[in-house]
């Protein structure tokens, strides 16, 4: 092993100057000076290294206490996602039928080349937006084409809703 020496002029300067000067001061001098020194370097230690470190790991340790109380709030509340509803079963005319009848619309289905027609005389444009979403959601049959119309009574509309599957 080498060890490689710089020779640094400057630093050479200073070490003399203050080798001059340790050298001036008498031996109680250099011990209140070397007490001092240690205590500086203690506080230094302390306010500097210690404390901070400190700080940190409380830090740290309060967001995992966070993190975890989250977590299993999130495990506790279950999946976030709707609830499945469950699948209207049978003939299209038929599935068209009884998802109106649970939104007070009355729909005359028919049957259509690909899928099926249904007509509804009179119902609010809320019932029939409703009735559609609930199709969508709980069946096969997906809106093809719609002709909505406004009736005489104000809020009332008639429409033809073609559904395919």
């Amino acid at each position: 092993m080498s060890v490689i020496r710089t020779h640094l002029p400057a630093l050479d300067a200073a070490l003399t100057r203050f080798n001059d000067w340790w050298s001036g001061r008498s031996s109680r001098e250099r011990l209140m000076l070397g007490v001092l020194a240690a205590l500086l370097a203690g506080v230094v230690l302390v306010f500097g290294v210690i404390k901070p470190l400190q700080s940190a790991r409380a830090q740290a340790l309060s967001d995992i206490r966070t993190y975890e109380t989250l977590t299993a709030r999130i495990r506790a509340a279950g999946t976030l996602g709707a609830p499945t509803t469950p699948r209207r079963q049978g003939p299209p005319a038929e599935v068209v039928s009884s998802s109106a009848t649970s939104f007070g619309l009355v729909a005359a289905p028919e049957a259509i080349p690909g899928g099926v027609r249904a007509t509804v005389a009179d119902g609010t444009y809320e019932s029939l937006m409703a009735w559609l979403a609930d199709l969508s959601a709980t069946s096969d049959l997906r809106v093809r084409r719609l002709s909505i119309q406004r009736r005489p009574t104000a809020g009332r509309i008639s429409a033809s809703v073609d559904f395919a599957q």
